[in-house]
């Protein structure tokens, strides 16, 4: 990527994975639906069952070729987030609540000033944290050992 495309990438992005959102622009333009992915590196967002194109896939060793109907990325200046009250496309801000977390608000024309939920799907990790330690792992009576003294200089290298 070139630095001129660098330059256009979204760098503070309003929508989310698994957010409701509603297509503004495009042939589905008014239809709502899911975000199923977010492609960051092309400032694009992929809805479930929404811009579907034909794609023909030439068969090989394991798979069958043969005419398929796909979900195209849109880009995300395209689609918005869909109000949880009002059931409108919003504009999304963000406000910090009286215990400092830091939450999504609807705004604009079609916002309430309601808080917009951050996506369940967002919460579950694709890949689960390691209970037993591996191979690689340091162990833990190594970690807690005290290695340098400052009162007696015990760790200092020598000069």
């Amino acid at each position: 990527m070139g630095w001129k495309a660098a330059e256009k990438l979204i760098r503070h992005w309003k929508v989310l994975r698994g957010d409701n959102v509603m297509i503004i622009r495009g042939k589905d333009k008014g239809e709502s639906g899911t975000i199923k992915r977010v492609i960051r590196s092309q400032n694009r967002v992929i809805v479930e069952g929404k811009n579907l194109v034909k794609k023909h896939i030439k068969g090989g060793e394991g798979h069958e070729g043969g005419i398929f109907t796909v979900e195209a990325p849109i880009h995300a200046s395209n689609v918005q987030v869909v109000d949880p009250i009002t059931g409108k496309p919003c504009k999304v801000g963000t406000r910090y609540l009286e215990d400092g977390t830091k939450v999504r608000v609807s705004r604009g024309i079609g916002g309430s000033g309601s808080i917009i939920p951050r996506p369940e799907i967002l919460k579950i990790r694709t890949t689960p944290r390691p209970t037993v330690a591996g191979a690689k792992d340091t162990p833990m009576d190594l970690v807690r050992e005290k290695t340098y003294g400052a009162k007696i200089g015990k760790g200092m290298p020598e000069l």
